[in-house]
């Protein structure tokens, strides 16, 4: 009797220890299961080499589970990391899906920076920003509902303390200016390279205000320059509706083309035109349309030297 029982009490301590009872391994489904699930997977972006090589991996870990013995895990995965620093969140808003793509997997190739939230337009940042909480917002001004003027007022109207970065087309001085003035912590060029981008965005993050080094040299040389590549001093007297105008009127745009991408009425564009011709001191829409395709050609060169 009391051979049985030390004989029950082996076996019970070889079934838990995974060996049978003549000491040979025995398959234990739970135990290899239980291998599976913490098996160190080998790092990779894909393909069809990563999935052989996946394949021979958890192969390897198999056979050790079906013979009772542990996997190897590297020590950096057994001790897991103390505290990991958090990333700065990011909202980016624009209308055009593969630059979206692309600023987003630029901020995500950042070890301190994540993506949390896309919109492509105002409406849809206003109602997802207080959702997500983001440390930032990156504007590409082009959007439908209206210019990169009233879209930071907007955002800065509902969340005050939430700083916006500019990536923009303009570079002209007085863009820039009431960019900044609306609330922008920074503007930068949307053909800038990426570590400017990246750059712009952890300045902003630590309280200071960017402009990218292609729109402060224009800045200074509008500063500095005389004639031909000095705005109009008039021009500081339209509202930022105004300008907006003005502007669409130099890409040649029709009223109806303004109304449309403004989202406004065609009577309340013509109204607006009436204002910065009777502000310009202009006669007719003929000297409009000239003045603003010479401030556009200016604005063009200005961005090119």
């Amino acid at each position: 009797m009391a051979k049985s029982k030390k004989f029950n009490k082996r076996a019970v301590a070889a079934k838990q220890s995974g060996v049978g009872p003549d000491g040979t391994p025995r398959p234990d489904q739970s135990r290899s299961i239980g291998h599976l699930v913490s098996v160190p997977q080998p790092k990779s972006d894909g393909g069809l080499g990563f999935f052989l090589c996946r394949t021979a991996h958890v192969l390897s870990h198999l056979d050790l589970a079906a013979a009772g013995q542990p996997p190897h895990v590297p020590a950096q995965e057994q001790t897991p990391s103390a505290s990991v620093p958090r990333k700065a969140g990011i909202f980016i808003v624009d209308a055009h899906p593969i630059v979206r793509w692309g600023m987003s997997h630029l901020i995500a190739s950042a070890a301190d920076l994540s993506v949390c939230g896309q919109a492509t337009g105002v409406q849809e940042a206003v109602e997802r920003i207080g959702k997500v909480q983001p440390d930032l917002v990156v504007v590409n001004p082009a959007l439908p509902e209206g210019s990169g003027v009233e879209v930071v007022k907007t955002i800065k109207a509902r969340w005050p303390d939430v700083p916006i970065l500019v990536v923009s087309d303009h570079e002209d001085e007085l863009y820039v200016q009431r960019v900044l003035r609306a609330g922008a912590m920074g503007c930068v060029m949307a053909r800038e390279s990426t570590e400017n981008i990246l750059t712009a965005i952890r300045r902003i993050l630590d309280g200071q205000v960017y402009v990218s080094d292609r729109i402060a040299s224009g800045m200074l040389r509008r500063m500095t320059a005389g004639g031909r590549t000095k705005p109009p001093p008039s021009l500081e007297d339209l509202t930022d509706r105004e300008l907006e105008i003005f502007h669409a009127i130099g890409e040649t745009k029709t009223v109806r083309d303004i109304a449309k991408m403004l989202k406004l009425s065609v009577n309340t564009v013509a109204a607006h035109r009436e204002h910065i011709k009777r502000k310009l001191g202009l006669a007719g829409s003929r000297d409009l349309l000239h003045m603003a395709l010479r401030e556009a050609i200016e604005r063009e060169q200005t961005s090119k030297g």
